[in-house]
């Protein structure tokens, strides 16, 4: 059985990451379930274990906290679902990156609901759309735009953080970072495509696409 638990408003960081502290402890001892966590944060900065200096353009604008997760700087923010997944590992094989992949993969499941075309794209971690209506890059190929991130952690084969989708955030307070360490695509939103999607529509179907993925 997995928890679901969707929390209303904004979610202080520190708090959030406590209780996915407690709660993996609580997974790997067999005395809690696994939990998927859906929330908001207030606007902030995260930098993951491979996150560069240089990446961070506008320090003083938000907070910056070192996550401790994988991955490079990334934003989060009020209109950006994150979604922390606290889950074994060890149930699911003990391969990483089949378990990163399944991810990813859940949110392409989730974003042909909308009739969306998430991708994923070799070296770069994350869900990527075609936006063939923008000019083309200098060397003629489509621009891509990232419309959800992704970076986890494990302990004993329990894991957390997790992804974030962009569902209508503020797409200018990425300009403070380089996200994910990838100056030559930008960022998008489901509301940035056209689609007037809401929090809890992302929600519904992001249940519904759970079991087939992961």
């Amino acid at each position: 059985m997995v928890e679901w638990i969707i929390s209303d408003g904004l979610t202080d960081y520190a708090t959030a990451l406590a209780f996915m502290e407690k709660r993996v402890d609580a997974i790997a001892r067999g005395a809690a379930e696994e939990c998927i966590w859906l929330l908001e944060h207030p606007p902030l900065y995260t930098a993951g274990t491979s996150a560069k200096p240089a990446d961070l353009i506008d320090p003083d604008r938000f907070p910056v906290i070192e996550a401790r997760r994988g991955g490079e700087y990334t934003y989060h923010g009020p209109g950006q679902r994150v979604v922390y997944v606290m889950l074994d590992v060890t149930k699911r094989g003990r391969d990483v990156r089949k378990f990163v992949k399944d991810l990813e993969n859940w949110v392409i499941a989730t974003l042909d609901s909308f009739n969306i075309k998430g991708e994923i794209r070799e070296g770069r971690v994350g869900v990527w759309v075609e936006r063939p209506e923008k000019p083309r890059a200098p060397d003629g190929s489509l621009r891509e735009d990232k419309i959800a991130a992704l970076g986890i952690r494990l302990r004993k084969w329990v894991s957390f953080h997790g992804m974030s989708i962009n569902v209508d955030p503020d797409l200018e307070h990425f300009s403070g970072i380089v996200p994910c360490g990838i100056t030559e695509h930008g960022v998008t939103s489901l509301v940035d495509l056209g689609l007037p999607v809401t929090m809890h529509d992302l929600d519904i179907a992001l249940k519904q696409s759970f079991a087939a993925t992961m």
